[in-house]
């Protein structure tokens, strides 16, 4: 069985982040082990200039991986020749997780909970709702999915952990 995915999705400064924040330590503090994805258009560079892997990679390595025993962490940086789709992600890099959170992905076929801000959004995404779960918001809405709070979050955690980790499916986000 695949790793259940989660997208969290929503505009610019509408929350995104926050959100997955507050949901995780909620998620391990049930024992739960959580990964997250965060889907990056623009382009990233998580290393400094100056610094070993850096200059590694700006070398011409093909894959740099740092290591740390005293924070007992790692961070890996990799060319790859095009796109992962979230399904290879997470079987190559998040095997030993019991779920994904991904902040963004809005074109992608998971499962989203929406995260609208009235100051930000003027509507909601043209999201499929097959695949809108639920919203984050601060209006309701008059669409057939549960509607939460931005500080209702045992609800919110409750119901990604009914809904995709106690009793999971391939298709666990189909009501």
């Amino acid at each position: 069985m695949s790793i259940p995915i989660i997208s969290i999705v929503g505009k610019s400064n509408s929350g995104k982040t926050t959100l997955i924040e507050k949901i995780i330590p909620q998620l391990k503090s049930k024992g739960y082990k959580v990964g997250t994805i965060k889907h990056d258009v623009h382009g990233f560079e998580i290393d400094h200039e100056g610094k070993d892997t850096y200059r590694h990679f700006h070398a011409g390595t093909d894959t740099v991986l740092i290591a740390s025993s005293k924070d007992k962490k790692l961070a890996l940086v990799k060319r790859v020749n095009e796109s992962m789709s979230l399904d290879e992600l997470t079987e190559k890099l998040f095997h030993d997780m019991d779920m994904v959170i991904t902040e963004g992905y809005k074109a992608g076929d998971k499962p989203k909970i929406e995260v609208f801000r009235s100051e930000i959004h003027d509507k909601l995404l043209p999201i499929d709702n097959n695949n809108r779960i639920a919203l984050v918001t601060d209006k309701q809405f008059e669409v057939d999915v549960p509607q939460f709070g931005f500080e209702e979050i045992d609800g919110i955690v409750d119901f990604i952990e009914k809904r995709a980790l106690v009793t999971p499916s391939e298709k666990w986000y189909r009501r």
